[in-house]
């Protein structure tokens, strides 16, 4: 993100001393993208970030795609899905390229390590559930609805609530931003933004650990996954000021563009990676224009592939979909409403959908463990019945 943030104690100015009570210094350290001269933020520790006990190779973790089969669209029913490890080891993955990943996690119980994709940023949807992020940079609490963007590197905890919780989750080998049409060349959003800065949580307290022990962090780097072992707390800043840190923005904050006739889905986009795309679908008027077909045209993207994670609603273009569902609708062949959806759609005034779509600009792969939760038939789900 482009906006600057300070919290806890820093120094009046960066690279100068900074000590503790007992004279000893503080640990700086820089966390910035594109060498030096992206977008950063500066840390101070209690102990050196640097000072792991042990490191060690947990083993690939690459995913193992199926062979290629006929071009047709795809259903995959989440919800027939059983609930995974925690929210990390719990994931199941059923899409992706080089890119980005995407899957759905339903943990079990709580994360007994801490975490850091080193790969990108990680950008998570909350279906279900509410609770906390711990982070280096500081706490955020969750619930329904919203994106939680987690910058590449970030060591992190989830900690659920109790109760019932699912994401989606993408993860990506870039960073994750806002459209760049809707900023202007300061980056602040624009007017004509469908959101603004203050729709964005930030961390909201700063919990700063001193204690010694044994301390686990899994750190995915390279499509491998390590473990480092520290003697110290990892999440022991005692303050930090930039412009990367973890952020949360609701779904519910997105204000939806409407017009006199059907609007296309770039309308819609809320986030950018490298090679795609994040759109949210939310509850919105229907387009004005006295003979307006609110219901989307039959089109061909041919050069992205369409996912869709339905997450509740009506889906007013779809037929036989659940919450949970995920569709793929690939380059090279068109796509459209269901058969009765256009014209049931003529004369309605707004539609109450809540879903999330991401539009990859080079062609998906399919991850054999999605084959389980495939609805087969759905490719075939557009002949009209005699």
């Amino acid at each position: 993100m482009t906006f600057y943030r300070q919290m806890g104690e820093v120094p009046r100015k960066r690279h100068t001393i900074f000590r503790k009570e007992d004279g000893s210094l503080y640990r700086e350290q820089v966390m910035g993208t594109k060498g030096f001269s992206g977008v950063q933020s500066i840390l101070y520790h209690h102990s050196a970030p640097t000072a792991m006990a042990q490191a060690e190779l947990v083993g690939p973790a690459m995913h193992k795609y199926e062979e290629q089969g006929p071009l047709c669209h795809r259903h995959f029913e989440t919800h027939r899905l059983e609930k995974g490890e925690d929210m990390v080891k719990g994931r199941t993955y059923l899409l992706g390229n080089d890119d980005v990943v995407i899957g759905v996690v339903e943990p079990k119980k709580e994360m007994a390590y801490f975490y850091r994709n080193s790969d990108g940023d990680e950008l998570l949807f909350v279906h279900h559930g509410t609770g906390k992020l711990e982070t280096v940079f500081g706490t955020l609490t969750y619930e329904p609805g919203d994106y939680i963007m987690i910058p590449m590197a970030t060591i992190h905890r989830f900690v659920p609530d109790a109760g019932e919780t699912k994401m989606l989750v993408i993860e990506t080998t870039s960073h994750v931003t806002t459209p760049r049409r809707y900023r202007n060349e300061f980056g602040q959003l624009l007017e004509h933004s469908p959101f603004c800065e203050r729709d964005f949580r930030g961390p909201e307290t700063l919990e700063t650990h001193d204690e010694k022990g044994k301390f686990t962090v899994l750190t995915k780097s390279r499509g491998y996954l390590h473990k480092h072992t520290f003697h110290h707390h990892p999440l022991d800043v005692v303050g930090w000021d930039g412009n990367i840190y973890p952020w949360i923005f609701n779904i519910r904050d997105f204000e939806p563009i409407t017009g006199r006739i059907h609007m296309p889905p770039p309308i819609h986009q809320t986030f950018e990676g490298h090679n795609f795309v994040i759109c949210s679908f939310c509850p919105r008027l229907y387009d004005y224009h006295p003979e307006a077909i609110p219901a989307p045209y039959f089109h061909s993207n041919v050069d992205s592939d369409e996912v869709l994670y339905y997450v509740k609603g009506n889906f007013m273009s779809r037929k036989g979909i659940n919450e949970g569902s995920i569709t793929l609708h690939p380059l090279g062949i068109p796509h459209g409403p269901h058969p009765g959806k256009i014209e049931n759609s003529i004369g309605k005034t707004e539609t109450l959908e809540l879903a999330v779509m991401i539009d990859t600009f080079r062609p998906l792969k399919v991850i054999q463990q999605a084959h389980a939760i495939e609805d087969e038939q759905y490719r075939y789900s557009w002949i009209e019945k005699q």
